[in-house]
């Protein structure tokens, strides 16, 4: 299976290749794009940290500290946003505590997610969706988390609910729900036709373009908030580019790299908020956030991006 590394390796000299000598790249200190949260106006970068696959298995080792680089690197960069969920192993306990010793606690716009509905069933205990979310603030070291959402749809109802409960306190700043699975997109859409969630999260990749039908649509109508999630399909996109050189037209929206490429198209989008790709490297943490630098694609130009990976051979397995 070819490796982020190897794709960065190929489409950085492509990249390099096809620059002209006068041309004006978008340099790596460069502040980064912002986008407003419909709620409220609050900008955030279009970029952030995921902390789910990788950085959740670097969490889980003996040794996280390469994860410490990660998120130096993000803020460093000028991102903010860091998502994560109880549910994602050591991520919540591990990111509190190394924020904390790198100072940079009160910088982090911090989404974490609510769940306890046991696997199998359809109601959450609210006594334990409350514990939950307390033992949230406690890890992340903060009295008022920025965002809170329920995770995969889990009883709405009761869970969000709660969630409202602390917005009206002042505890959460904002609220929302979450989904990375196309048969629930159904009772995705019924959430936020309800008009009390200020986020959504769900899944979106050049490859995977299903929420471009109702969904982001209806968050630009019902001015609701988009996380994304998995950009890069986990490993599928990497396996379907292989060893293959970033297209020369890249350069005409920026984008320098494979990782840029893939979330240049998913930033590109009106509705979408911020993308949170997860990684446990800090040159995949800066690497990506040069996506949220420079020109974005129109509409023509990413119409040619989802061209050019839909013409690929699907990935293995």
């Amino acid at each position: 299976m070819t490796t982020r590394r190897e794709c960065l390796k190929f489409s950085i000299a492509a990249a390099m290749a096809a620059a002209l000598p006068n041309r004006l790249m978008a340099s790596d200190d460069a502040p980064l794009l912002t986008r407003a949260i419909p709620s409220s106006g609050e900008r955030l970068p279009l970029v952030g940290l995921g902390s789910s696959a990788t950085f959740s298995q670097v969490a889980r080792s003996e040794d996280a500290s390469a994860l410490r680089e990660v998120l130096r690197a993000l803020v460093d960069g000028g991102g903010t946003v860091f998502d994560t969920a109880p549910s994602y192993g050591a991520s919540e306990q591990v990111a509190g505590e190394l924020a904390r010793e790198l100072g940079i606690t009160d910088r982090l716009f911090w989404a974490t997610k609510v769940n306890v509905v046991p696997r199998g069933g359809d109601e959450a205990d609210p006594a334990k969706a409350r514990e939950q979310i307390e033992n949230s603030f406690r890890l992340i070291g903060k009295d008022k988390v920025d965002l809170i959402q329920v995770h995969n749809l889990a009883d709405i109802p009761t869970q969000l609910a709660i969630l409202e409960e602390y917005k009206a306190q002042g505890r959460v700043r904002y609220v929302g729900v979450t989904s990375t699975s196309k048969p629930a997109y159904p009772r995705l859409i019924e959430a936020m036709r309800d008009g009390k969630i200020d986020f959504i999260g769900v899944d979106y990749a050049v490859d995977n373009r299903d929420v471009e039908e109702t969904i982001l649509p209806l968050a630009q109508e019902r001015k609701i908030g988009v996380l994304v999630y998995l950009p890069f399909g986990r490993t599928r996109l990497w396996s379907r580019i292989g060893d293959r050189p970033l297209p020369e037209w890249a350069a005409e929206f920026d984008a320098r790299s494979w990782a840029q490429f893939m979330l240049k198209f998913v930033a590109a989008h009106p509705a979408v908020t911020c993308v949170t790709p997860a990684t446990s490297k800090a040159r995949n943490m800066a690497d990506n956030l040069g996506s949220a630098r420079g020109r974005l694609p129109d509409e023509a130009q990413r119409r040619r991006m989802a061209e050019y990976i839909d013409a690929l051979p699907p990935a293995a397995g």
